[in-house]
């Protein structure tokens, strides 16, 4: 029966639906493109217009505000009249600056933010574009993203914009060898780049086929590469990697108000200035969904067989639950962050990238080869125990001299 694997209704639906359409290979053809891209562009601007009413409420709460509350009950439809209000707005571009790279500058940035979603791997047979070489694919597609944003600030003709431009370079180029390096330990340790048997490789097959469900729940979840040294090191080096690659607070230096006004999106208003901020987030939607992928078990999570399901495979809980569950528990955690820490210096910035993140993404390559050799027993307490005093060594020679003691006197 079709109602046997939860997991699974959706993709047994579609297959029933391109079976019947058999005899027309070229309508499948249409329509398998089609399935593959309109979730992608429907499903995730949705998630972007939440997260920003998420976002604000949040960073209300934080700072003791009210937030959105006009629009709709509990301020729910902002996301909308903000839609309407961009729309609305004119396109102001400026005189002296380059009419046609001013106007692709937006619409190229959307283009990888929604590309490399599709190799990520939403459920079991829910992965879009399913490549062997799929990790490779989301770093080389989405580092194209550092083009467009240096052509906002280069064709605004503005020197605060330009500014923002070639900040965006220097951090985005920077930040994206720990971000890359960070990976390189779980294709190791997987022996893969495909998504999909990353995100397999961390289930115990035997307990979750088993007919146990505590074991069931236990074998989706202790194996997340999160819960090992390297795995555990390389999670929180990705993150914070991640936060400056997708300009986000304490790394927003392309943009920082109080320095250089808004950088590259200085001379933008009305949509354009939309498309730069939805581009923002599906890349922030993107790079938690391969931190979701790589770490946290993917699709995995507390979940057990139907009851009435003779199916080893069925799930009670659709996959893509879990995923968009973890998924945007990271965008909590980005949110969080952005309404309590202040924003770095550019100088240290830089200097977070190559002096701290970089050294310690490399150390944890060679940790995680040694854990692969190394008894359980010793790998664990052994990596934990390296990776920690090399992280205080780091901070200790980079934390530098805080000078003399100030002597404060008073008239």
């Amino acid at each position: 029966m079709i109602l046997d694997n939860p997991d699974q209704l959706i993709v047994n639906l579609v297959q029933q639906g391109l079976d019947l359409l058999s005899g027309f290979p070229i309508v499948v053809l249409v329509l398998c493109l089609l399935l593959s891209t309109v979730p992608l562009i429907a499903i995730f601007p949705a998630c972007f217009a939440i997260t920003t009413w998420l976002e604000r409420k949040g960073l209300a709460r934080i700072q003791n505000r009210i937030g959105p509350n006009r629009a709709g009950w509990f301020g729910l439809l902002q996301p909308v009249a903000d839609g309407i209000k961009m729309l609305l707005k004119e396109d102001i571009v400026p005189r002296a600056g380059d009419q046609l790279t001013h106007f692709l500058a937006p619409v190229l940035l959307l283009v990888p933010a929604f590309t490399v979603l599709a190799v990520l791997p939403f459920s079991r047979n829910m992965t879009p574009a399913a490549a062997d070489t799929g990790v490779i694919l989301f770093f080389a597609i989405g580092s194209v993203s550092t083009l467009p944003v240096f052509l906002a600030g280069w064709s605004s003709h503005n020197k605060y914009s330009l500014l923002g431009g070639m900040r965006a370079i220097a951090q985005m180029v920077s930040y994206e060898i720990p971000l890359v390096l960070s990976t390189v330990t779980v294709v190791m340790l997987t022996g893969s780049l495909n998504t999909v048997r990353i995100v397999e490789a961390q289930q115990v097959s035997s307990w979750v086929l088993g007919d146990n469900a505590a074991l069931q729940i236990l074998g989706q979840v202790l194996k997340w590469n999160v819960f090992t040294p390297w795995g555990f090191i390389g999670f929180l080096i990705f993150f914070v990697a991640s936060l400056a690659e997708v300009n986000r607070c304490p790394f927003d230096l392309p943009e920082a108000d109080s320095e250089i006004v808004a950088g590259h999106l200085t001379e933008y208003s009305g949509f354009k200035y939309a498309l730069f901020f939805m581009a923002e987030y599906i890349s922030a939607f993107a790079i938690s969904g391969l931190a979701v992928t790589l770490f946290l078990g993917g699709w995995s999570g507390p979940n057990i067989r139907p009851w009435w399901s003779d199916d080893p495979q069925a799930l009670l809980i659709p996959g893509f639950v879990w995923f968009f569950l973890k998924m945007f528990a990271l965008i909590l955690a980005m949110i969080w962050i952005r309404g309590t820490l202040p924003r770095l210096r550019v100088d240290h910035l830089m200097g977070f990238a190559w002096k701290f993140l970089m050294p310690l993404a490399l150390l944890n390559i060679f940790v995680a080869g040694a854990y692969y050799y190394l008894p359980r027993w010793i790998g664990w307490p052994a990596g934990f125990v390296v990776l920690y005093v090399c992280y205080e060594w780091l901070g200790r020679i980079n934390r530098g001299s805080l000078g003399p003691k100030r002597t404060y006197r008073y008239a």
